[in-house]
């Protein structure tokens, strides 16, 4: 008997695929509040990190510079030193609410590196467990993701609230960093 797994927030991607999308997303969500809805985490003076909506695992995060650039080389020493902060940060954040394994963290640098979103540099922060790659992805190209979105950015967001007070601050949390 052939099983079924049922994945229908997944309609959206496939139909999004099709579409070209207007406009910038990260350019937009830079604009977004803080919120559930827009999926933003935080935010500082040059960078943000948000969910991503299509996520390769449970709190798949991106950390965007707010301003909007494909060159890594265009970005100033201040805006690469808070994306770097924010990166550590997220990481700080999964693991307090995830406890992972491991992470992937990268940056897809055009369109044959695998960049969806090739106009604006972003980095991906994938939290991995050991044993998390198993035969769904490899025979029926489906990824397993127990969580909604929703539930990940309040779980993201409580961790955030233990790690460094209300969660509202936008520096680095844990760790006794600075």
């Amino acid at each position: 008997m052939t099983g079924r797994l049922w994945a229908p927030w997944r309609m959206q991607y496939v139909a999004s695929a099709r579409q070209k999308p207007e406009g910038c997303l990260f350019c937009q969500k830079s604009r977004e509040p803080v919120s559930a809805d827009s999926m933003v985490l935080f935010r500082g003076e040059y960078a943000f990190a948000m969910l991503n909506a299509f996520p390769y695992t449970n709190g798949h995060l991106m950390v965007a510079p707010i301003r909007h650039t494909a060159d890594m080389n265009e970005l100033t020493d201040p805006e690469l030193l808070e994306i770097a902060r924010f990166v550590r940060r997220c990481v700080n954040v999964l693991e307090e609410a995830y406890h992972p394994d491991g992470f992937n963290i990268g940056v897809n640098l055009g369109r044959a590196a695998g960049a969806g979103i090739e106009d604006h540099i972003h980095w991906h922060i994938v939290p991995r467990w050991n044993g998390d790659t198993n035969f769904m992805p490899v025979l029926a190209d489906v990824r397993v993701i127990p969580d909604s979105l929703e539930n990940t950015y309040a779980k993201l967001c409580d961790a955030m609230r233990r790690l460094d007070g209300d969660g509202t601050d936008t520096g680095p949390v844990g760790r006794g960093e600075p």
